[in-house]
Parts: C-alpha cells; structure tokens; sequence
C-alpha cells in the first residue's frame, strides 16, 4: 500500500538533500482532506536484520533497544491516500522540532520524508503535526508479549493482531493489519479517526500479510 521503511531508505536519504520548496500564498493553500489516519508501528529489528547500511545508524544501535518504532502517521481516504501535499509549512523539519521526536522515529531523515510525503496532506503545521505522531503512538499500548522481546520467535500474524486486540480495548479486528517482508514481522498499521479513536478501514485491513507463520527478530 505505501512505501515501506525498507524500501524508502533510499528515498529518505534522497530527500534530505533537497532544498526547502517555495512557500504557497494564503490564497494558493488548498484545503487538505482525507477521511482517517494510519498509524504504522513499523518492527526495528526486521529492518536492521534486513539492511546492513543501517547498522550505523541509531535505530539500529543495540544500545538503544528500538522495537516498534513510528514509520508514520498517514492520512488516508476509504480508497486510496493523498501524498506530497502542496502546503505553506517549510520541507525541512527543524532539528530541534524533530529531534523531540527522535523516541520514537529514531532517524531525522525519516522524520523529513514523513513530514514531506504524509504530513503536508493532514492540514496540519509541522508541529501540530508531529505532536498528532505521538499522541497516536500514546494512544497504542503494546502487548506485553512484544513489548521486549530478547529472543526471537515465529508467531501467526492473526495471533498477533489478536495481541493488539486484546491490549487495545475498542480495536476491532478490522481496523488493524499485520504486514511482512521476508518472512518477518514488518509493521502494524492501526486506524484511527481524526480525533485519533480506533475505527475500520477495510482496505487496509485487505492488505494485511497473508502467511501463516512469520518471524519476529529479537530486540537485542
């Protein structure tokens, strides 16, 4: 459905280059609408186990203990999503607005592209927006199974989403999808209102992984 952090290393990396885009007018600010949010809880480990450039970096630091991370907030339709929104706010997230943010989207980089790709699409200014991130992810309790994990295990992506489930009085079963890369757990995309209640989406819960066993890198 999106670009996943696998995937969009590249184009993250790609985008932190660019210069900030000319500001629009007043007059020239679209109203931005969508109908919901996705939250995507991407796994850490999955990556790191998957992308060796990233052993440097500090999601990948063993030190720091990342497991689910914030791959994004998108703002979505009932089909389909809007992306890369003209918008009056800056394509740069100033480092010390997004290095408040760094908890829980360990890279400055992705922070950027989020902002660029997802962010301009919510109406919001990047501050507002990125506080809507942490509530989101304040709003998600992780299930103690998977909240520290220290040695890896196979798991059926229903039982997991029946973890979140059951930590998450009020998720229903189609507001949440497990998705995968590699026969690995990659990420947890979750639905919520505008005002950031959980609700259903069946297109994206259609898209979730479609294997019977998965595995879950460990924490360390």
């Amino acid at each position: 459905m999106r670009t996943t952090i696998s995937t969009g290393l590249a184009a993250v990396l790609a985008f932190a280059t660019l210069g900030a885009s000319p500001a629009l007018s007043a007059s020239d600010q679209p109203k931005q609408g969508f109908d919901f949010y996705v939250l995507s809880l991407s796994w850490s480990p999955s990556w790191c186990a998957t992308h060796p450039q990233g052993q440097k970096t500090m999601q990948c630091d063993p030190s720091k203990d990342f497991g689910f991370i914030v791959h994004g907030l998108w703002p979505q339709n009932e089909s389909g999503y809007p992306e890369f929104c003209p918008t009056r706010e800056s394509d740069r997230i100033p480092d010390n607005l997004g290095r408040r943010y760094l908890d829980i989207i360990p890279s400055m980089g992705l922070i950027g592209h989020e902002w660029r790709k997802h962010g301009t699409c919510s109406g919001l200014k990047q501050a507002d927006y990125l506080q809507t991130v942490r509530s989101a992810y304040d709003k998600v309790k992780i299930p103690p199974a998977l909240a520290r994990l220290d040695q890896g295990k196979s798991a059926n992506p229903g039982d997991i989403e029946k973890a979140f489930l059951a930590a998450n009085p009020g998720m229903s079963p189609k507001g949440i999808a497990v998705s995968c890369s590699s026969k690995m757990l990659e990420e947890i995309r979750i639905c919520m209102t505008k005002d950031l209640q959980f609700r259903d989406c069946m297109e994206v819960d259609a898209d979730a992984c479609p294997l019977k066993s998965i595995n879950i890198p460990p924490v360390r």
